[in-house]
């Protein structure tokens, strides 16, 4: 019998303002998945800039935490799931064309079917 893996929904609005905020959902995140935790991270409000190709290389590191740059670097490599707002990216100016490799634009029902389908979902 299969086992089913353990999920972890990240919910970001925290952008480049504040960029010790920003990193914490990324810190946990891989920290998730180096634990073999599927996680996911939403960004949404002026968190999608992160899914910009290139956006986090001007952030600077904060809080004692790795840059954004590694953060998001090692999320995707350790194999996270990046959804971003579809309507904020618009707002923000990102195009789809400019988003990070595997980034997914979603709308509400998805986040909430994601959030449904997690054992946790954590919101900064």
């Amino acid at each position: 019998m299969e086992t089913k893996a353990e999920k972890i929904l990240y919910i970001t609005t925290i952008g480049a303002e504040n960029p010790e905020k920003a990193a914490f959902p990324f810190v946990l995140a891989n920290a998730a998945l180096a634990m073999d935790i599927e996680a996911t991270i939403v960004m949404q409000g002026s968190a999608v800039e992160f899914a910009k190709t290139g956006f986090v290389d001007t952030i600077p590191a904060a809080g004692g935490l790795p840059p954004m740059k590694k953060l998001l670097a090692d999320f995707l490599e350790l194999g996270g799931k990046t959804l971003v707002c579809g309507p904020c990216i618009k707002e923000y100016g990102v195009k789809e064309s400019e988003l990070v490799a595997g980034a997914e634009v979603t709308a509400a029902a998805q986040i909430n079917i994601a959030a449904l389908a997690a054992d946790a979902v954590l919101v900064y």
